[in-house]
């Protein structure tokens, strides 16, 4: 009997407890309660302590941070028949509590079916080329285009970010080919570049060097000129001296020193091996008043 009166009193406790924890419901800040009462919506509560009408009130708990989903691999066509694979993300956020559980029953599930959609329908409007250039611009047209679906659902798409494009094999065969030609291209480009202001430097150089090689030559032709002026000057004063001084010896000098000297260059000549000699005109008179001096 008092085992049956323990179990008694257990489970009175545990459906008492049961009772409490579904009347008070502790709501997070960032948390909102959806309360229906037989089945009728009677509004949002939270955050704080809510209390509950135990058996009469169901509650539905919706998160007000922002979340976002991972949309899988989808395969678009592009406008110019292209086939294309994109991933992105969804950012999203609860602004309407009341709405998100009312007007939608499994947003996530709706809102991955409306972005595949979507993104098929604002691919297909795009050419390849602007497709892999105009990113941002895809984003924001899948956001405009999602909100517009989503704004009823009470749910604001804050962002979408494409996070791969992966374009056919040989499309990026194709792009391979031509990255590679324009890296080549401006190889070429920098390498001429380089070249031509290397060449303009080189003629900068050797015209410098050309104008100080003229100035160098005018220099030292003035210098040698300078010098050659007034070397002749000097020889051209000791040639006057010398013709100074012979003048003032010849002055002095009496006709019998100049037959002494005239023997003396006979005698030389006498030595010498040569069987002809030549004299001058000069000679006979000199050896006449040579003759005439020796008689007297």
């Amino acid at each position: 009997m008092e085992i049956l009166l323990i179990f008694f009193f257990f489970f009175v406790a545990f459906i008492f407890l049961i009772l409490l924890l579904s009347i008070i419901r502790v709501v997070r800040e960032y948390e909102r309660l959806v309360v229906f009462r037989l089945g009728r919506c009677i509004g949002t509560k939270g955050p704080g302590i809510v209390l509950l009408v135990p058996l009469i009130d169901r509650a539905v708990l919706v998160d007000l941070r922002e979340q976002f989903m991972e949309i899988p691999h989808q395969t678009s066509i592009t406008k110019d028949n292209a086939p294309i694979g994109v991933d992105f993300l969804i950012y999203w956020k609860v602004v309407a509590p009341e709405a998100s559980v009312i007007q939608v029953r499994d947003f996530r599930r709706a809102s991955i079916g409306i972005a595949t959609t979507t993104l098929r329908a604002v691919i297909g409007d795009i050419m390849l080329d602007d497709v892999l250039a105009q990113r941002e611009h895809i984003n924001q047209v899948l956001r405009v285009k999602l909100d517009e679906v989503t704004e009823r659902w009470g749910v604001k798409v804050t962002s979408v970010e494409i996070r791969e494009i992966e374009p056919p094999k040989e499309i990026q065969a194709a792009m391979n080919r031509q990255m590679s030609a324009e890296r080549n291209r401006r190889a070429m480009v920098t390498e001429a570049d380089g070249q031509r202001e290397a060449a303009i430097k080189v003629a900068e150089g050797e015209k410098q060097a050309a104008i100080l090689r003229a100035e160098g030559e005018k220099q030292a032709s003035i210098l040698r000129a300078e010098g050659e002026q007034a070397a002749q000057a000097l020889r051209a004063e000791g040639y006057a001296m010398a013709l100074r001084y012979i003048f003032e010896v010849a002055r002095v000098l009496d006709p019998n020193t100049m037959t002494l000297q005239y023997m003396e260059t006979l005698r030389r000549l006498g030595e010498s091996p040569a069987t002809k000699f030549i004299f001058p005109l000069e000679f006979t008179s000199l050896l006449g008043s040579l003759r005439q001096e020796s008689s007297e």
